[in-house]
């Protein structure tokens, strides 16, 4: 089976900034064609499949920074790569109990490098990426929540220096790449015409439009920004910066309990109506995270 130009681009974009030579994992499940001379039936059969594995059933978590990478830090002591494992652990738990399989890149205070995110997303099969930061910035005054997807041009000066920002916490792959007539713009260029990119888009959206909705500030919107950890994944990647850390008074509401579970509770409303527009693109009825197990 010829591979598509997505997989094509995300394979190609992971070798380029992770080094490595090994070929993708396959998704798990996946099957070809029946073989030449195989029976009406068993062809029936790997088609059959195909339709499961293109319903939406597997997401993927991944909480920001981790071990001696605490991210930033609150004036009040908060630190991001806390705040984060447990916003992405809420989620996990809300869409397990929805159905749907959660993969988490790290699930406890460990630092976990980059190759090991994105070859752990793409070796699960995801059908969505979902990296969960903590904003910083200079001026306390700064608040709001942003919601990014993967391009080489970032959305403006702010995106470019938050991605190199996060890009820093990866020290394998520390520089963000340069847009022009390298080699990685070029596979990118083909990514961003592909159904991951759009869908990148689209999830990134929802994302944002339901946080925006549990958030009394107004939002900062839906950006594109060189992260990456988003450019090596080969499903829909998106990143959410749930809030400024640096704020006083967003660090005390993001502390509490209570906003955790509002941020992960907006987050599964997103991630549950992608899904149902996912599956229904393919033909099925019902989204896989419609209910519990």
């Amino acid at each position: 089976m010829t591979p598509s130009p997505a997989r094509i681009a995300r394979a190609a974009i992971a070798l380029v900034l992770l080094g490595w030579a090994g070929a993708a994992a396959p998704r798990a499940g996946a099957t070809t064609a029946g073989e030449a001379g195989g029976t009406h039936a068993a062809a029936a059969t790997a088609t059959a499949e195909r339709r499961d594995v293109d319903r939406f059933d597997t997401v993927v978590i991944d909480a920001g920074h981790g071990g001696d990478d605490h991210g930033a830090a609150g004036p009040g002591g908060l630190l991001e790569k806390d705040l984060v494992l447990d916003v992405a652990k809420r989620l996990a738990a809300r869409l397990r109990d929805q159905g749907l399989r959660v993969v988490m890149t790290r699930e406890s205070d460990r630092a976990v490098p980059l190759a090991g995110r994105t070859v752990a997303a793409n070796a699960a099969g995801g059908d969505l990426f979902l990296s969960i930061h903590a904003n910083a910035a200079p001026s306390r005054k700064a608040r709001g929540i942003e919601t990014y997807f993967a391009s080489l041009e970032a959305t403006d000066e702010a995106a470019r220096s938050l991605a190199s920002r996060e890009n820093a916490a990866f020290r394998e792959a520390a520089a963000a790449p340069e847009a022009g007539g390298d080699a990685l713009g070029a596979i990118l260029g083909d990514l961003i015409e592909s159904e991951h990119f759009r869908d990148s888009d689209e999830f990134a959206r929802l994302a944002h439009g339901e946080l925006s909705a549990i958030d009394p500030v107004p939002a900062r919107g839906v950006k594109q920004a060189p992260f990456t950890v988003l450019m090596g994944v080969e499903m829909p990647a998106t990143l959410v910066e749930i809030g400024f850390i640096t704020n006083p008074q967003e660090e005390r509401a993001l502390g509490r309990a209570e906003r955790q579970d509002e941020i992960a509770a907006a987050l599964e409303r997103a991630v549950r109506e992608f899904a149902r527009r996912h599956d229904a693109r393919r033909g099925f009825a019902e989204s896989t995270a419609g209910g519990g197990q």
